[in-house]
């Protein structure tokens, strides 16, 4: 692999499991390419009067088990490769996690940080318009991602429903909405929580003992943030915090809460007082018991997977680790918690406000949680089984596991239209 970028590294795991699993090439060549790949072309004008010219992108990878379900990533260099991959990894994510999706992603080709929010939410409603059609509670079903948020998809729901004439939607078009508008409780922590969730199961197996474990999170957004200040609250020691600017290492421990309000009252990681300064790089090679790699796609690498020494990588990031890479991890017996069933809580906790709006219902946070907890714990003792049972590693099980489900789907509707 020349290149790293997520569709590469989805193609390959899909690759070795199709050939652990004896897939035959139809089947294999059906798995590898998406259902539908739609450009767009957006051409709002700013408040300033200025008109844009934006790209954006969704692809529906697979909808045996379900509508598909996926966020909207939006981004300067997102491309159409990105936006395939990230929706073939939504795929077995749904798959595996047990929910009734399968895989979609979206794309906006623009850099959100550099517009005011009132000429985001243009370049948001503009997209939902445009993309309309292939949106809808049985169809395509968007959410937050790198570059939107829950404000975002609030825009989503109030230009849907405005263009039906409708005072909310009919039924859930997008996930991760303000629970004002009948988003759910707990929704922007799951990600995070379900990391720290799988973590704690893996400590367990692996007989470490979380309250004198060491933790290095590379990412402080959404999933970054949560997952440290939820490990720190179950007694880990947190060293190590960067993200893409840069980062703080204190051997004693950092004190999260601090550190998140430092980085709400300056708008960086820099400067928190006792802490050493690292580089986003750096994080991933300083001494941890557990690092949590929850930036973005192919942070571990040929070139830094040997310095890692952690002994558990739990990948909060889609994609974070390279093929390449997660050879040399398995060879150096490093436990590795795969992104498909790390960072899954956020689709899952996605389809029970998917269900609570569907049926008209309101959870509470505690019935969340709860929920939550129940299902990364049960998951990841379904994948640790099979991982011993084959003698595969997390990553190989978890992908088999996934992939057979939606083998099992394909074949239950029948192959005639």
């Amino acid at each position: 692999m020349a290149e790293n970028t997520i569709l590469k590294t989805a193609t390959y795991n899909l690759e070795r499991s199709a050939l652990r699993l004896q897939l035959d090439d139809a089947m294999h060549a059906r798995l590898c390419a998406p259902k539908e790949k739609i450009e767009i072309t957006l051409n709002p004008e700013f408040s300033n009067g200025k008109g844009v010219h934006i790209k954006t992108f969704i692809v529906r990878h697979c909808d045996a088990l379900g509508p598909a379900k996926g966020g909207i990533r939006m981004s300067p260099d997102v491309t159409i490769d990105d936006v395939t991959g990230l929706s073939m990894e939504m795929t077995w994510k749904t798959s595996l996690i047990g929910v009734p999706f399968g895989g979609g992603k979206s794309g906006i080709c623009f850099d959100a940080s550099s517009i005011s929010a009132q000429d985001k939410e243009i370049i948001i409603r503009a997209f939902t318009r445009s993309a309309k059609r292939h949106i809808g509670p049985e169809i395509y079903v968007p959410a937050p991602d790198m570059g939107t948020n829950e404000k975002d998809m609030g825009h989503i729901r109030d230009c849907i429903s405005y263009s039906d004439g409708t005072s909310i939607t009919r039924g859930c078009f997008v996930t991760g909405k303000p629970i004002v508008l009948g988003g759910i409780v707990g929704r922007r922590e799951a990600t995070g929580k379900g990391v720290v969730y799988t973590t704690l199961a893996a400590c367990e197996k692996l007989g470490i003992d979380i309250k004198k474990a060491r933790v290095a999170v590379q990412g402080f957004g959404n999933v970054g943030s949560v997952a440290a200040i939820a490990i720190a609250q179950a007694g880990a020691k947190v060293v190590a915090v960067a993200d893409v600017h840069g980062g703080v290492y204190n051997e004693a421990g950092i004190d999260i809460k601090k550190l998140e309000a430092h980085v709400k009252s300056t708008g960086s990681l820099n400067n928190f007082a006792g802490c050493k300064a690292i580089s986003s790089d750096g994080v991933l090679e300083v001494a941890c018991d557990i690092l949590i790699p929850a930036a973005t796609q192919s942070q571990i690498t040929i070139d830094n997977a040997n310095k890692i020494q952690a002994t558990i990588i739990a990948e909060g990031a889609n994609a974070p680790t390279t093929p390449e890479a997660d050879e040399i991890l398995k060879k150096r017996g490093i436990f590795v918690i795969p992104d498909i069933l790390c960072n899954a809580g956020g689709v899952f906790v996605s389809y029970l406000e998917y269900t609570q709006e569907t049926q008209r219902e309101q959870m509470t946070l505690e019935q969340v949680e709860r929920r939550l907890s129940e299902r990364m714990k049960s998951r990841f003792s379904e994948v640790e089984a099979y991982a011993a049972n084959k003698k595969l590693t997390m990553r190989e099980a978890a992908m088999d596991i996934a992939v057979s489900r939606v083998v099992d789907a394909i074949v239950a509707r029948g192959f005639l239209p």
